[in-house]
């Protein structure tokens, strides 16, 4: 199976110098790349020789991948194009990465500078790890090396701290998670799996209808509302979702408290329930409009450069 290069670039607003200082020096370098969670330079006798560094990756419940890594600095005097290659890998079982090279590439243009990279990587675990690395981990890898990427230039362009930018990024999955398991939840206990008389009551109460109309009723809305929770999980516009489910949760806070007032003394009510959703939800879509993407990447090569391992 064919390993085929990542690669990612991104114009940003900024001058070499800058860009090169903030992405080589580690101690900043860890802060917006969501690939390491440290980087450590080691001694090198003079500055002709490549720098080899270590690096930590967490990857969660305690655990943690260590590394190698050397890297190169040269500068294209023609087009002012500069260029760090680079050499990493891990005697790590525990990682899928056994060895791998790349390269970051500095181009200027007018205003900015097209940073860029390119590398590719040998797996270990044979064709296991094969299949693993292309269906799961380089689509993953290449995603957070594109995300890195955009938290580094709103850092660069507006002073947003990566750890503000990755703070409202993972506020935002929890956002998605939390309203797509309300409404499966909702939609199935209450209305598909068990019917609630409290959701018969308030729909024959609401169209002034029969007992079995109303069951039918129940479970459309249940349906809808599976719908719009499985939604939350693969709908791109989730920008959308929040708009409406704003609308909806209003709507549904003032229906209750209009056809069943006595509601509003009981605990728990379903008025203060909607309407806490409804600010969550305010909360939600201000944090969505404002979060650092993949999508603001490029990540196929017009030309070919093949990186040799």
């Amino acid at each position: 199976m064919k390993r085929k290069p990542i690669y990612v670039e991104l114009p940003i607003q900024s001058d070499i110098n800058t860009l090169w200082e903030i992405t080589q020096n580690p101690n900043l370098h860890e802060q917006w790349d969501l690939r390491f969670s440290s980087i450590t330079y080691l001694p090198r006798e003079s500055e002709e020789q490549p720098q080899e560094f270590s690096y930590k990756t967490k990857i969660g419940f305690g655990f943690c991948i260590e590394g190698w890594g050397k890297s190169i600095g040269k500068v294209h005097t023609k087009d002012r194009t500069s260029v760090s290659s680079l050499q990493f890998g891990t005697d790590q079982n525990l990682s899928i990465i056994k060895e791998g090279g790349g390269y970051w590439e500095y181009k200027p243009q007018e205003n900015a500078t097209l940073f860029l990279t390119k590398y590719n990587y040998k797996t270990r675990f044979g064709w296991l790890g094969k299949y693993f690395d292309f269906l799961i981990f380089r689509p993953l890898i290449s995603w957070a090396t594109a995300i890195s990427f955009d938290v580094l230039k709103r850092w660069v362009e507006t002073g947003d701290s990566p750890s503000s930018q990755y703070f409202r990024l993972f506020s935002s999955w929890l956002f998605i998670y939390f309203f797509s398991f309300v409404w499966i939840y909702h939609g199935l206990t209450s209305k598909l799996i068990h019917q609630h008389p409290a959701e018969l009551s308030m729909m024959q109460m609401t169209f002034s209808i029969k007992a079995n109309e109303a069951s039918v009723l129940v479970i459309v809305t249940g349906m809808v509302e599976v719908i719009i929770g499985l939604l939350w999980l693969g709908y791109k516009n989730r920008g959308l979702l929040y708009r409406i489910q704003i609308v909806i949760f209003l709507i549904f806070a003032i229906v209750s408290s209009l056809t069943v007032p006595s509601q509003l003394f009981h605990p728990f009510n379903p008025i203060t329930f909607n309407m806490a959703l409804l600010v969550i939800s305010i909360v939600g879509l201000t944090i969505y409009k404002n979060i650092p993407t993949a999508k603001n990447c490029k990540r196929k090569q017009e030309g070919v450069k093949n990186v040799h391992l």
